[in-house]
């Protein structure tokens, strides 16, 4: 039957009670890996229930109790796993009671599909390893023989506690087999001039048998699976020792074998899936920031240049045509600028209004009331009744240190909405500024490393980072413009808020005589490299600032773009692999993080793999707030807030909230708060400004579209205070 991997994958982190790295390949034997604690587990998909459960807590109790050490070299691999085994089964089921059914009906449906192959042999025929081995696993189905003598290895095997005792049993096992072995050759030369040559097909019927086969089999005291060492398990691997024949067969070899070891291991072979689609997992890539990053001065030194170059082209089409004109062609547009900024005071006094506000009530809500030790010459009237004399202080705790990263879509869809977006951005900078709140402010881009000279589109020219097998790629092209920082002062931030007003002025063609600098053109929606660039980028912000909370605010208005991953490629008539790319597929790739010991799944959707990396970012740094804007058509509001609300009765609720406020808050994605609002809506002016001549109900119309407009934005920036504070 089908299994689901993923709980699998938790079931041997919860046994381990450790973040396991497991992963699920087209490999032929488990292995668990002490060093970088990675279990890695065939596909067994023809494997019951219960058998899978019973692998999987086998390869975890090699985990919990199997150390890291060599084992010696004179006790051959197979003799070890078949005493191992048997320990750390026994273990498993002692520390977990519940697991002894899993290994019980497991086994069972092992035994009932004759794993070992001992249906119609002769058990007694088998040498003492095989018969221990069976007796560990299937013991409590079949009745399996042992003499006086074998039943005192058996009982070292079952009274093993440690992996001292396992080598110890492991040793005796071994001798008693050799020995026995050796005296079977021996009664083999001496009758080999009488006796008929013995066929190999022989299944061991007329073999001396290694021990008394009336005798009575022990009480059952554990089980096991296969061989399996510290960096080896279930299944069995490739020893030193070629498969050997059953216990009373006349072998070439001059070692015993444990020959239902193989066994065990060829039909666990047989529940792996051929030609299953191999799970791949991929890790993030280490990108170097320096590549990545176009610093804030570089940003601003090449649009200051490109201004100087607009004024002097105008000037001299001025002097060339002989007639005067106004040369200062960003009059109307730094105009427009002052306008909004005088109107914002109130909107960002607001936001520092209701961020002290909440941040007070908070540390009052944490505060606490302790005892002062000095007498309150108040309260001494009341001694003979009241015990409580001392006066108390109340401490209020410090408030959290924070830090701001906004990330800005500067994709060509937000052509139209950039400047209304970025009016909502000065609000936060400025309110960033007036509370003494770091920040930093990035947009996403394809365009500006295309405009540099050094770039090279035939060719990976300067690579950002190592190109490995299942890493992400990252573009020759992705670029995150600094384009404004709290670390220049107040005079230069000025300078650079006006650069960035001009430029989105100019990409909806306001007609202010001049364009935006090419550089700075708008592009696809590299979101996802983004998220991957934001592993460096928060750890550094928050060293940088000694902050304990970073709010990263991402905004967007659309989906990321697909991000493949790097996989080997060889080609048939090529002599070396080359180093190529695969899609993402969400039946098979999961994001994998080593550090964490975490492997994070996904669903169908396009828009899945993009939560996936918010939440292992989440996940990496506990100190981090995520909160998403989605600018969103009216169109797509409903398909958007269905992804997240489909089938619950949050959607009611939340399609209310957009028809009446035209904006809603998303809980249950990547993010922490994943706002939704209109495009429509956001390019509406708060304020309240008619004409002279305008009639009542004109005016009226334009007050209650006023008052819509600041609710709106109130509510927004008010929940956005709610988690600063």
């Amino acid at each position: 039957m089908a299994v689901k991997k993923e709980i699998k994958s938790h079931l041997a982190r919860l046994l381990a009670t450790e973040d396991l790295i497991v992963e699920h390949k087209d490999v032929e034997t488990a292995q668990f890996n002490v060093h970088t604690r990675e279990l890695l587990l065939p596909l067994w998909d023809q494997a019951s229930e219960y058998v899978y459960d019973m692998l999987v807590s086998h390869e975890v109790g090699h985990a919990l109790f199997t150390p890291d050490q060599d084992p010696p070299k004179d006790i051959p691999h197979d003799f070890l796993n078949v005493c191992e085994d048997a320990r750390i089964e026994k273990l498993m089921k002692r520390k977990y009671l519940g697991i002894a059914k899993s290994f019980y009906r497991g086994y069972n449906d092992m035994h009932e599909s004759d794993f070992f192959e001992v249906d119609g042999q002769d058990i007694a025929s088998f040498n003492l390893a095989d018969r221990a081995n069976l007796y560990f696993k299937i013991g409590s189905f079949i009745t399996i023989p042992f003499s006086d003598a074998e039943k005192e290895i058996i009982n070292l095997i079952s009274n093993a506690e440690t992996f001292t005792d396992t080598i110890s049993a492991a040793e005796a096992l071994y001798n008693f087999c050799k020995q026995d072995h050796q005296d079977e050759e021996q009664v083999s030369e001496a009758t080999e001039g009488v006796q008929s040559e013995i066929s190999p097909e022989s299944d061991g019927n007329d073999s001396v048998p290694s021990g008394d086969s009336d005798t009575d089999s022990i009480d059952d005291t554990g089980s096991s699976i296969s061989d399996s060492d510290s960096d080896d398990s279930l299944e069995g691997r490739d020893s030193d020792f070629n498969p050997g024949s059953r216990g009373g067969d006349i072998s070439d070899s001059l070692e015993p074998q444990v020959q239902t070891a193989d066994t065990l291991a060829s039909k666990l072979k047989d529940l792996i899936t051929k030609g299953a689609a191999e799970n791949v997992y991929v890790e993030i890539t280490d990108v170097n920031m320096d590549k990545i990053i176009a610093s804030n001065s570089d940003i601003h030194n090449y649009v200051n240049d490109y201004w100087r170059q607009c004024v002097e082209t105008r000037e001299q089409y001025a002097r060339e045509n002989k007639f005067t004109a106004n040369v200062n062609i960003f009059e109307q547009v730094d105009g427009d600028y002052e306008k909004f900024k005088n109107d914002a005071k109130k909107e960002v006094s607001y936001l520092v209004k209701e961020f002290e506000c909440k941040k007070s009530a908070n540390a009052y809500s944490r505060a606490a009331t302790s005892r002062t030790g000095i007498l309150d010459t108040r309260n001494l009237h009341s001694y003979k009744y009241n015990e409580d004399l001392f006066k108390r202080v109340t401490l209020l705790p410090d408030g959290k240190n924070h830090g701001l990263i906004f990330i800005l879509d500067w994709s060509g869809s937000m052509c139209y909405e950039m400047k209304d977006t970025i009016k909502q951005l000065y609000n936060l900078v400025w309110f960033c500024k007036k509370v003494q709140i770091p920040f930093e402010v990035y947009a996403f881009t394809n365009e500006w490393r295309r405009a540099q000279e050094d770039f090279d589109y035939s060719s990976k020219s300067n690579p950002c980072y190592e190109e490995k097998e299942y890493v992400f790629r990252v573009e020759d092209d992705f670029t995150l413009m600094n384009i404004l920082t709290s670390k220049v002062n107040g005079k230069e931030l000025e300078s650079q808020l006006k650069n960035i007003w001009r430029t989105v002025s100019a990409f909806g063609g306001g007609g202010f005589g001049f364009n935006y600098p090419p550089a700075l053109s708008l592009s696809g929606t590299p979101l996802n490299e983004t998220i991957i660039a934001l592993h460096k980028i928060i750890p550094q912000f928050q060293k940088e600032n000694d902050l304990q909370k970073v709010q990263c605010i991402i905004l967007t208005d659309g989906e990321a773009n697909s991000i493949p991953y790097h996989s080997e490629v060889h080609r048939s008539w090529e002599d070396e692999p080359r180093m190529g790319m695969r899609s993402i597929n969400s039946h098979t790739c999961s994001l994998r993080d080593r550090k964490l010991g975490k492997n994070y799944s996904f669903g169908y959707g396009w828009w899945e793999f993009t939560d996936t990396l918010l939440k292992n970012l989440k996940d990496k740094f506990d100190y981090l707030n995520l909160i998403g804007i989605r600018v969103l058509s009216t169109r797509d509001a409903k398909s958007f807030i269905s992804r997240y609300h489909r089938y619950d009765k949050e959607y009611d609720i939340i399609i209310k909230d957009w028809r009446r406020l035209k904006t809603f808050t998303i809980k249950n994605s990547g993010y922490d708060a994943y706002f939704g609002l209109s495009s429509s809506v956001l390019s509406e002016d708060s304020e309240f400004d008619v004409d002279d001549s305008a009639t009542k109900a004109q005016i009226k119309r334009a007050f209650v579209k006023s008052l819509k407009t600041k609710k709106l934005n109130k509510k927004v920036l008010g929940e956005f205070i709610s988690l600063v504070a």
